[in-house]
């Protein structure tokens, strides 16, 4: 086929040998997900709406009483419920074409993705955005682990500086009740009250960061590998249609293949052309989520330190001004709940 057909700008088709992609996953395991990814998106019946002559349309075609005199009809104009008949088999042959459609490409996907995951056909690869793509992948991986450290983190020290408030009530009321042991229990429970103060400080320095570690990753990261999702089904629409284009273009030139050809050929450019729209939608996406992660990743490490640097140094001047540096303000006291436990 002439490149003018298919042209692929920074992309290559490579063969996929048994040696290939399928060794990443389990075969039948990761064949059963790429089938269910590949079906998931059913027909859209929803697009077209009935509007009237059907059921719980208007009352056109219902004769009123106020026409019956005497023993004469007076039968409204036929043409409502010929015309609603009419509109109710237009949309059930438009719904139809729909599930038609659905269902060719759908077959022509799996026949696809059967054939590379058993060595059989060709992929487009575009290897360095999709480098760029595992790389988030395994990115986003890792920081859910620090997310979940540092929210069991928080958890931990949320218990320890409950322990602290209540150590610090029973050892002040020893102190009132115990003459012989007046000022031993109440250095004590001054030394409990200010490391609990210091440790809810600290909790609003931490659940920031949670916070903050949290909306990147299940958000600002979970909506490009959104649109990834998207492009790779559009990939897989691509190649397939560009196989199906391939096959008819070593077949017979007769009239009946002609025909097919060419609709072959405005599917398989319309396929390309959403392809390389969504190709550009990912590398526009994951150059701004790259910057967006280090500077957020700047900001929230530096607290994380100075916090923790500060609280276990005792450096409770530090520690308050780590907390104004980055505009973390805590509830005053009596509110409902401390500032510092994260919202689930």
């Amino acid at each position: 086929m002439s490149d003018g057909i298919l042209g692929k700008a920074a992309t290559m088709e490579i063969p996929i040998s048994s040696n290939g992609d399928a060794g990443s996953l389990p075969e039948d395991d990761g064949l059963e997900q790429d089938l269910q990814q590949v079906m998931v998106s059913g027909p859209n019946l929803n697009e077209t709406s009935i509007v009237s002559g059907g059921y719980g349309g208007t009352a056109e075609g219902i004769i009123p009483t106020s026409t019956i005199k005497g023993s004469g009809l007076h039968q409204p104009h036929p043409s409502p419920a010929v015309g609603g008949e009419e509109v109710v088999r237009g949309i059930a042959v438009e719904k139809f074409d729909i599930v038609k459609k659905w269902g060719i490409n759908t077959y022509k996907c799996t026949k696809q993705l059967i054939s590379e995951r058993f060595g059989r056909g060709s992929r487009t690869v575009d290897l360095e955005l999709e480098t760029q793509i595992e790389l988030l992948r395994e990115t986003k991986r890792k920081y859910e682990c620090v997310l979940q450290l540092a929210r069991a983190l928080t958890n931990h020290f949320y218990s320890l500086v409950q322990t602290q408030h209540a150590l610090g009530d029973a050892f002040a009321d020893l102190s009132q009740k115990s003459p012989e042991l007046q000022e031993e229990f109440g250095y004590n429970a001054e030394t409990q009250k200010l490391l609990c103060k210091n440790g809810e400080t600290l909790l609003g320095a931490v659940n920031f960061f949670v916070s903050s570690i949290n909306t990147l990753v299940n958000k600002t990261m979970e909506d490009t590998l959104m649109t990834v999702k998207q492009y790779e089904t559009a990939r897989l629409e691509y190649d397939a249609y560009r196989t199906d284009l391939e096959e008819l273009s070593m077949g017979p030139r007769d009239a009946s293949t002609l025909c097919r050809l060419d609709a072959a050929q405005s599917q398989f450019q319309s396929h390309k052309d959403k392809y390389e729209k969504l190709r550009a939608d990912v590398a526009i996406k994951l150059k701004f989520l790259e910057e967006n992660k280090i500077k957020v990743m700047h900001k929230q490490l530096l607290l994380f330190h100075n916090a923790i640097s500060a609280y276990f140094a005792g450096n409770q001047q530090q520690l308050e001004q780590t907390l104004k540096q980055f505009n973390i303000k805590l509830k005053t006291p009596g509110a409902e709940k401390p500032s510092w436990l994260e919202e689930q």
